[in-house]
């Protein structure tokens, strides 16, 4: 999807189209979520420091977040794509892979096909534009669906495949992300066509496995198949704070909080986890992750207890301006597992009843007494990795 929050938005809100629209926080501490089209050319995006954007876009509409109209959406758009095909892979709230192998007798040729999702996509949303991406593998497919956004269309003959990635960016190696972008410039890659040419023991060496797996994804070898069922690896929650906090006590609190929201959206989901990890980022945007493997649970107490111990261990004064707490490993609830020697139904009857109490009368309904008259949060996400069958796309 085109710019997918702020073209909700601008849909929504007549007024906004045609205008510069940043979706995200006010405050200057928070990130930029998505920026419209007419916001990018003043070199403004997701992911930038509201204070950035705000100096780079002066006249920018800030507007707050919607998630749940964005997965209204979204669930509309997911349904469109599977009337294209039984196979199709969803991997955030806005994109997601169709496998229309056998297709071309329904639709036609590929362009045919990608015109007409485009029609069926606006026809069913009201307006939303997509750009479709086409070739014989998922790597290309999605470097191709971001050529000539937006409401475009690129389809990549597999015969054309190392000719059109060379002259990429090694930016658009999936998997490359900026500390490895930059490795990679330091090493002398610039082009997938540097990648390409190297020779992959070399690569092996300077980049381990990652470079063997670019070597491959650099002359268009990616033999994943569209996995229309996906299993979720990890479900987390992190807040940008209003204000740096180093005093211990502030920062298993918000521990606390991002352990009770990630234990509460497992528990819905029907989900375990067996590993936690903790995430901070410093005033100076440094950011640091521990974690540690612990038996299946799906208890807020379980988390915070292990989120409190990789804190204690990691040993950093701060301060800090983001504080988070994740699962992964994640297996479903019914699954069998081993228990502890010790444990006790208390914890699980106190979230069962938080569970239900929230459930009927909203996340508001009941908070924790240490978070009595405190409101210290600019930004709270939730990031669920994949999506299984039924699952709710990730925010």
């Amino acid at each position: 999807m085109d710019a997918f929050y702020a073209s909700v938005e601008q849909l929504d809100n007549p007024e906004l189209r045609g205008k510069p629209v940043l979706v995200g926080p006010k405050s200057d501490r928070g990130v930029v979520l998505t920026a419209s089209y007419e916001a990018r050319p003043f070199n403004v995006g997701s992911a930038m420091p509201v204070a950035v954007a705000r100096r780079r876009c002066p006249q920018g509409i800030w507007v707050p977040p919607r998630f749940e109209r964005y997965k209204e959406l979204s669930e509309c758009i997911m349904g469109v794509f599977a009337d294209f095909s039984p196979s199709v892979e969803a991997i955030s709230l806005d994109e997601a892979f169709l496998d229309m192998t056998g297709a071309e007798d329904l639709f036609g040729p590929p362009e045919q096909m990608a015109r007409e999702l485009q029609r069926q996509v606006a026809k069913a949303t009201g307006g939303l534009t997509v750009s479709v991406g086409v070739s014989a593998t998922k790597y290309v497919a999605k470097v191709a669906s971001g050529y000539r956004k937006p409401h475009g269309i690129t389809i990549v003959p597999p015969e054309s495949v190392r000719a059109w990635l060379a002259p990429q960016d090694v930016s658009r190696l999936w998997g490359a992300g900026p500390k490895t972008q930059a490795r990679l410039r330091m090493l002398g890659y610039e082009t997938i066509a540097d990648v390409a040419s190297a020779d992959v023991r070399v690569l092996r060496e300077q980049l381990g496995a990652m470079g063997v797996q670019f070597h491959h994804l650099a002359h268009g070898r990616d033999p994943r198949q569209v996995a229309r069922l996906r299993q979720a690896k990890s479900l987390s929650s992190d807040r940008t704070l209003a204000e740096d906090v180093s005093h211990p006590g502030e920062i298993r609190r918000h521990l606390q909080r991002s352990a009770d929201r990630v234990a509460g959206r497992l528990r819905a989901k029907g989900y375990r986890a067996r590993g936690v990890r903790i995430k901070l980022k410093t005033a100076d945007f440094k950011l640091i992750t521990r974690q540690c493997v612990i038996p299946a649970t799906d208890l807020a107490a379980d988390f915070y207890s292990a989120g409190v111990r990789l804190f204690e261990k990691l040993g950093h004064p701060g301060p800090f301006r983001l504080i988070g707490l994740g699962s992964f490993d994640l297996v479903r609830a019914e699954a069998p597992q081993q228990l502890g020697l010790f444990d006790t139904a208390a914890n699980s009857a106190l979230e069962s009843v938080m569970d239900q109490v929230k459930s009927r009368f909203g996340d508001g309904a009941l908070h924790r007494a240490s978070d009595t008259g405190r409101d210290t949060i600019i930004d709270a996400h939730q990031h669920l990795d994949f999506l299984s069958e039924g699952e709710e796309p990730t925010e």
